[in-house]
């Protein structure tokens, strides 16, 4: 079973992705592929949030111009290059110059990217920015797997710095406009 099918069962669907990604306008405005993990999730879940409390972000052509100040792949991506700049990271990390392309972030502050340093986007490892910890921590997996791994808390500690999703499944995901619909007809869109 693939990374994809497991997160399937440990996330279910609940709405089909609003809009297909301009894969080729991303890939000429970021100056590479992305991951096949990541666009199969686009394709299943698409941008959102998991549990309301970790945002998967809306994969967005890279621009001279912020589109949004609030967030968004390009914003995160920024803080993260920041915070790398600025924060510790574990030993093996401390020499390295990775290139980061944030595709995460949740309520704990936390910035999750992948080093898109190597040419075959499959084998990008996630870099977690740990702000309760303050450091910077690898993980040698794609995002897909990450998420896995989180929700089954399969990693030796929690990699982020809440516990929220850690061994939470099933979890539940919402788009940002499946999100407003449901606050629109006046429901808690995160009652179960």
């Amino acid at each position: 079973m693939t990374d994809t099918q497991t997160l399937r069962d440990l996330m279910p669907p609940t709405t089909a992705p609003e809009a297909p990604v301009d894969w080729a306008a991303m890939e000429t405005s970021w100056g590479t592929a992305f991951p096949p993990d990541y666009r199969s999730f686009m394709e299943v879940w698409g941008p959102g949030a998991i549990d309301n409390f970790f945002q998967v972000q809306v994969p967005e052509p890279k621009a001279d111009e912020l589109t949004s100040p609030y967030g968004g792949m390009l914003v995160e991506t920024l803080t993260a290059e920041d915070a790398w700049a600025n924060f510790p990271k574990e030993p093996e990390l401390e020499q390295t110059r990775p290139r980061l392309i944030a595709w995460g972030s949740d309520a704990a502050a936390d910035i999750i990217c992948w080093d898109a340093s190597a040419d075959d986007p499959a084998a990008w490892p996630v870099l977690v920015y740990h702000r309760g910890k303050g450091v910077w921590r690898r993980h040698d997996c794609g995002m897909t797997e990450f998420l896995v791994r989180v929700l089954r808390a399969e990693f030796p500690a929690c990699p982020l710095s809440d516990l929220a999703l850690w061994g939470q499944h099933p979890a539940l995901f919402l788009s940002e406009s499946e999100e407003e619909r449901l606050l629109e007809q006046g429901l808690d869109p995160w009652a179960r």
